[in-house]
């Protein structure tokens, strides 16, 4: 396992849609594994395999919640209520937004396996399933932002 450079917004890569994973053996599980480590290197909650420059449909989201989730070729098939909060992105770092996302969603995808299975979110989870899912298309957090915070409203709002 390894720890892997995660792109810049500078990086055209992750402007362009991530392919489907069509073979599941061990180059992607060392994918996984890697960008496993890479998110818990990094301090973050959700890693888009685009973001280590793989233009693959891979995505692990660790809300610490327990185990990290593995999401692969991943569809939001449900969503429900809304939530509107503070956002950033480890590929933007410093950058923060006010973002408007579903407070639910249901996501199917594969595992590490090929197995198609279920996943729920809700709160941060669900925000996180759709930030990264974003990723996969070439979508960012700051397109969807309703408003980018300056470094005062960020400080403000972290001592809220």
């Amino acid at each position: 396992m390894a720890i892997r450079k995660v792109v810049t917004i500078e990086d055209s890569v992750l402007r362009k849609k991530s392919r489907p994973v069509v073979k599941f053996d061990e180059k992607l599980w060392t994918l996984l594994d890697d960008m496993k480590d890479t998110l818990k290197k990094a301090d973050g909650v959700g890693l888009a395999a685009v973001q280590v420059g793989i233009l693959r449909r891979v995505v692990i989201v660790d809300v610490g919640d327990g185990k990290p989730v593995e999401l692969i070729n991943p569809e939001i098939v449900e969503e429900s209520g809304e939530q509107e909060g503070q956002e950033g992105c480890l590929s933007l770092p410093g950058e923060w937004g006010i973002v408007k996302r579903p407070d639910f969603v249901k996501v199917r995808a594969q595992n590490r396996k090929g197995q198609w299975c279920m996943h729920k979110g809700e709160g941060l989870k669900a925000r996180c399933f759709c930030h990264e899912i974003d990723h996969l298309d070439g979508i960012v957090f700051t397109d969807r932002a309703k408003h980018m915070l300056t470094e005062e409203e960020l400080k403000r709002l972290n001592e809220e």
